[in-house]
């Protein structure tokens, strides 16, 4: 009897949950799908099985994630890929937050959601959702491993000197202040296929990695080992997203305080959802704001150019922290698809080695592609990210080499 080799990966929002079901012999998506406003009476589940082709809907309420999971159930095993299936071997969890506690995937136990629970002060808003996600996933399948994927994981090979904050360390170390970084799984991802897209071993490359989508990061990983990334604390620090300041002076904050009159609830919403593209502009779609600037709107002119210019410093303080860089990586929605943005990004940057094909950049493609000329001395790349596929790999990798038992490195 063949060992099982199927892996179930879900993010859980706090009213969404996205999910993938993966054959890891062949690295093969078997379904996909979404539901989304869980807890409300106008609930949504799409799922499309990608062997048949098949998509499906459902409309009406889903009263919590225990009944969207039981959805997600009914809808695979409609497909005879069931929660059920004995070829299940483990489900893999999204976690955002894993802290310094977690720095490499971790079979769930009560321990490991005890710890994740310990670590919401500093994802609020995220760790609360997943959670939720894993006690609903361990409650339908108690007897399968559960694996916990961490986003903060890839980034705690940063050295101290990247990760700390100028602060009293007493203080930084009580309420646990320092750059921890975000979206890990793809820059692990992206880092690693962008080095397999040069015919060259990952410990052999210096990549600066940037994910750019309505949330944005910057990384510098050197021998796929992240050495220095944007998001810090939580992920507002860094690149101007979509609706996230990015970086900002501190005293900033006091000053809305002070003279503004502002609440700390309500700075937080202005930084974390009324600010970025969307505050500079009203827009936080990069095709709208293209297209707003191909009509003469100057406000949407600035806010890209305000982008570009705090995406060129993050390259160039990249360049600094690896001091070699053989390959710069777009990556996520805004990086895969929008060729304005890799275009202004890199212009200017001749003397750092970097250029763009103009031609091989405005190809659109889902594959991973150099988009810079045979003379460039660093190659710039488009590389889809698959954090899915990346949630799946580690869990597998786990499940099948007999690391159920352990907790994960411990060392906080």
């Amino acid at each position: 009897m063949t060992s099982p080799t199927r892996v179930l990966v879900l993010n859980s929002g706090s009213s969404s949950l996205k999910y993938q079901l993966l054959d890891m012999r062949h690295d093969r998506r078997l379904a996909v799908g979404l539901v989304e406003r869980i807890g409300e009476q106008t609930s949504r589940l799409e799922h499309t099985c990608v062997t048949s082709g098949d998509t499906r809907e459902q409309d009406g309420p889903i009263a919590d994630h225990d009944a969207a999971l039981k959805a997600v159930a009914e809808e695979l095993s409609r497909d005879g890929v069931g929660l059920d299936s004995p070829d299940l071997a483990a489900i893999g969890h999204r976690v955002v937050h894993g802290g310094m506690f977690f720095t490499e995937p971790t079979v769930i136990d009560d321990a490991v959601l005890t710890e994740i629970e310990r670590l919401i002060p500093v994802a609020p808003l995220h760790n609360p959702a997943n959670l939720t996600g894993i006690r609903t996933a361990r409650s339908l399948r108690p007897d399968l491993p559960q694996v916990a994927v961490f986003d903060t994981a890839f980034h705690t090979t940063m050295p101290e000197s990247a990760a700390r904050y100028a602060l009293d360390p007493r203080i930084a170390d009580r309420y646990r202040i320092r750059r921890y970084g975000f979206h890990g799984t793809s820059h692990a991802y992206v880092s690693r296929e962008t080095a397999r897209l040069l015919g060259r071993d990952p410990a052999d490359v210096n990549v600066i990695v940037l994910h750019l989508g309505n949330g944005a990061s910057a990384s510098a990983v050197r021998g796929g080992r992240c050495v220095d990334t944007s998001m810090g604390l939580t992920p507002l620090e860094g690149l101007v997203m979509g609706t996230r300041s990015g970086d900002l002076d501190p005293a900033v904050i006091f000053h809305l305080e002070r003279v503004g009159g502002m609440s700390m609830d309500e700075i937080d919403t202005l930084l974390n959802k009324r600010s970025g593209l969307f505050g500079l502009c009203g827009d936080n779609d990069m095709r709208e704001i293209r297209r707003r600037i191909d009509e003469g709107d100057e406000a949407a002119a600035l806010a890209f150019d305000i982008y570009i210019h705090r995406l060129r410093k993050y390259i160039g303080a990249y360049c600094a922290v690896l001091g070699r860089v053989d390959a710069v990586a777009f990556t996520a929605g805004v990086g895969e698809n929008a060729a304005a943005v890799r275009e202004a990004a890199i212009a200017g940057l001749e003397s750092m080695g970097l250029a763009v094909d103009a031609g091989l950049n405005a190809v659109r493609s889902r594959e991973a592609r150099l988009i810079s000329p045979a003379s460039a001395r660093v190659a710039v790349a488009v590389v889809p990210t698959d954090e899915e596929l990346e949630i799946a790999t580690q869990t597998y990798a786990l499940v099948g080499t007999g690391g159920k038992e352990e907790l994960g490195n411990t060392s906080e």
